[in-house]
């Protein structure tokens, strides 16, 4: 199931992450490792989460590699430590749909999404280098606690891309 895309502000929001650089085909390397470790540290540094767990994409180029955070929103940010970092999610208009299902057809609803702003003109924040795409922030929200929802078929994503000013 799909959502309408929606056109919403959002304020600016702590989070920390773990950055990787990645090729399309490593793209379990960010859970595998990314998120363990964000989860350790919020719960070494007593920090509050306010959001699902997610992937902000900062760089893509889908015919070599793509810088990948993994991340969570926090009430406030913390110590950077070892892998570890703070940011900061912009603020500003963004588009999001959500999707419920297979996190393998997310690939076919970003395209969706794509095309939605393309036929909208609708231009996202993004500057287009030699070495790919750069997003000042693409979200894909993991709405769905695997440990409470294990069929992956009913699983909530939403996507949350910032618009160009």
């Amino acid at each position: 199931m799909l959502t309408l895309p929606e056109i919403a502000t959002r304020a600016a929001q702590a989070y920390v992450y773990v950055p990787f650089t990645v090729r399309m085909n490593q793209m379990q390397q960010p859970a595998g490792e990314g998120f363990p470790q964000i989860f350790a540290h919020i719960a070494k540094h007593g920090l509050t989460p306010v959001g699902p767990a997610f992937y902000n994409y900062r760089r893509i180029d889908m015919s070599d590699t793509l810088d990948v955070e993994a991340g969570i929103a926090v009430a406030a940010a913390g110590p950077e430590e070892g892998n570890v970092r703070n940011g900061t999610l912009p603020e500003g208009r963004f588009v999001s749909l959500t999707w419920t299902g297979h996190p393998d057809k997310l690939m076919t609803v970003t395209g969706m999404l794509i095309g939605w702003l393309k036929e909208s003109d609708t231009a996202l924040d993004v500057a287009e280098k030699a070495d790919g795409d750069h997003f000042a922030c693409r979200l894909e929200l993991y709405e769905s606690d695997p440990a409470e929802v294990p069929d992956m078929n009913e699983w909530v994503t939403t996507l949350a891309f910032k618009l160009r000013d």
